[in-house]
């Protein structure tokens, strides 16, 4: 998608704090981070929420929740746990029109999910 914002991360046209990436998946640190810990992994592939995951292979769906368990791992998060948050859409306050899961660890996450 020529404008899609992760669409330019992924192809290094805007700069990101890469903390992991992989054939079908690339991780960066969130601009505004909701947590110590707040990693955003993107599909390399372009769709523009999980509506739409039939337009994806069962490889690269499975990579995006495999990213985010080495995410977490690498970032020390298994001992006490993390979060891992897809919205999608409008009433989700989806921002990117790209699917993306946030990975949220670091510190006591609140127990209330809204």
């Amino acid at each position: 998608m020529n404008d899609c914002l992760f669409c330019k991360i992924i192809a290094g046209e805007i700069p990101s704090k890469k903390v992991y990436e992989d054939e079908n998946t690339y991780a960066f640190w969130d601009i505004n981070p909701q947590a110590p810990v707040h990693v955003l992994v993107v599909s390399k592939q372009h769709i523009p929420d999980a509506a739409h995951v039939e337009e994806l292979t069962d490889t690269q769906l499975a990579a995006c929740i495999r990213t985010c368990a080495k995410v977490a791992a690498e970032m020390g998060l298994n001992e006490n746990g993390y979060r891992i948050v897809n919205n999608c859409g409008e009433h989700a306050c989806q921002s990117v029109k790209h699917i993306h899961f946030h990975v949220l660890g670091g510190k006591q996450l609140s127990d209330r999910m809204v």
